[in-house]
């Protein structure tokens, strides 16, 4: 009997680094192309089967923290979810105490707020997050992975691959002295939502992965303010508020704010459709001051810099899974294979299980030569999850805008997950429960247990049928 999706999820968040002393070397050159978080990721994983692992990346790259122009959405607001941070932390001891130590904020449970339309969860968070910008995130792990003996970065632009024997021998790239030919015999590709993978397989005679794109239209604004309480002494250190139509001022869906490095707070706010909440620090001061307490004491102080917008048309997933011919020794990770709304806060912690299907594909003694099916449909579990929360909570929102009429069963689904999510500010079993799937701790199919949506109803004080 095929196993569940629930165990393979539990499975693949839980999994940490082969035994120290275990050699499991199963490649000579493993390459891995971008060095954003999922290529770091992979290429820590990578280190206990290669010989010696590259990673390929364009951009000037550093330990300093810095914005790269390869990162669009960089200094907008990032979650580090307690699914990627635990992984990370098992695969790179200390990296927690070492972000706090250079300034990063460790949020307990008592210092973390979620609001739903105004109202307060209910106790139920029981997993410390850690506020971060992404640049900071981002460099600490690359000086961690870097500082792996067998792992080293060349700055440069991937182009394309080579082949031999149906798999693949090469990465092109272009350097100072032209394009050139690095010899691999294990590809990553890490290049995020603008990868080109699929057009260079499909120029070199293979399958072209299948591309599914679902509308979410956000705009994003973040601003960065000063922050003059210092981390233990802050009643809330992280907070997410969500609204229901009709939004506070500006058309603010989502808000959030986090302490951050450098004695800052990095706040944000979401508009959907022809909402652009935010535009100026002015503006972004006028709709904090109609949100939560957290937020008025974030915008209330010196402003950094101007507010920096972003905006997402859709969301993205490439499917691998199933092609009758894809080169053999070659993976596709992160955004690179699926980039979800960001207002759920799922890549990073997307890219720890990406790199976790890829440990235990390794681990598993894999046959080399053919494509590594068994591989993706390991991330098919991940993707699957992290998809069905972000592109259906946007289905459900794009179909009532729309006045779509949807199948009884999609209806269904959809109210008891409204249950579910309506409970969390009541009952703190419902809180933790759910959380737990927001975290990227369990997969998304424990919200479908009967007793958890009957406690949800209960506490709602709805109706059992689902009405309309």
């Amino acid at each position: 009997m095929a196993e569940s999706p629930i165990s393979v999820f539990d499975r693949l968040v839980n999994a940490g680094p082969p035994a120290p002393g275990v050699t499991r070397t199963t490649v000579d050159t493993a390459c891995v192309l971008g060095g954003s978080i999922a290529g770091l990721l992979a290429a820590r994983v990578l280190a206990d089967h290669a010989r010696q692992v590259i990673v390929v990346e364009r951009d000037e790259t550093g330990t300093d923290g810095r914005p790269r122009a390869g990162v669009p959405q960089d200094q907008q607001v990032h979650s580090l979810l307690p699914g990627g941070r635990l992984w990370i932390e098992r695969w790179l001891p200390g990296f927690t105490r070492e972000a706090q130590d250079l300034g990063a904020v460790l949020a307990t449970p008592e210092q973390s707020l979620t609001c739903l339309d105004g109202r307060p969860q209910a106790p139920g968070a029981a997993h410390a997050l850690l506020g971060a910008s992404r640049p900071f995130l981002e460099s600490r792990l690359r000086a961690r992975v870097l500082a792996l003996p067998n792992v080293s970065a060349v700055r440069s632009r991937a182009t394309g691959l080579t082949y031999r024997d149906g798999a693949v021998s090469g990465v092109r790239h272009t350097t100072d002295h032209g394009e050139e030919v690095l010899a691999a015999d294990f590809v990553v590709d890490a290049m995020g939502r603008s990868s080109r993978l699929a057009e260079w397989v499909h120029a070199d005679g293979y399958d072209k992965p299948r591309l599914e794109r679902l509308a979410s239209g956000i705009h994003y604004a973040s601003a960065l303010f000063e922050r003059s309480t210092q981390a233990e002494d802050l009643s809330a250190a992280c907070a997410l508020a969500v609204y229901s139509p009709p939004y506070p001022r500006g058309g603010t869906a989502v808000a959030a704010v986090n302490a951050i490095e450098d004695n800052k707070w990095l706040a944000l706010l979401v508009g959907f459709g022809e909402d652009r909440p935010g535009r100026s620090v002015e503006d972004f001061r006028a709709v904090c001051e109609e949100l939560p307490p957290v937020y008025q004491e974030a915008a209330r102080g010196a402003a950094v810099r101007e507010v920096v917008t972003y905006r997402q048309a859709d969301s993205r997933r490439r499917g691998f899974s199933g092609l009758e011919r894809f080169p053999a020794r070659l993976v596709s990770v992160g955004d690179a294979v699926a980039s979800f709304n960001p207002v759920y806060g799922q890549g990073m912690s997307s890219a720890a299980l990406h790199a976790s299907c890829l440990a235990e594909f390794l681990e598993g003694g894999p046959r080399l030569d053919r494509g590594a099916e068994e591989f993706f449909r390991l991330q098919d579990v991940v993707v699957d999850a992290a998809w069905a929360v972000s592109a259906g909570g946007d289905a459900a929102r794009l179909d009532a805008e729309n006045g779509v009429e949807v199948p009884e069963e999609v209806r269904q689904q959809r109210w008891a997950l409204q249950q579910v999510i309506g409970a969390t500010v009541v009952d703190g079993d419902v809180a933790q429960a759910f959380n737990q799937v927001s975290f990227m701790l369990r997969h998304p199919f424990t919200l479908a247990d009967p007793h958890l949506l009957e406690r949800a109803v209960a506490a709602n004080g709805a109706p059992a049928s689902g009405g309309r």
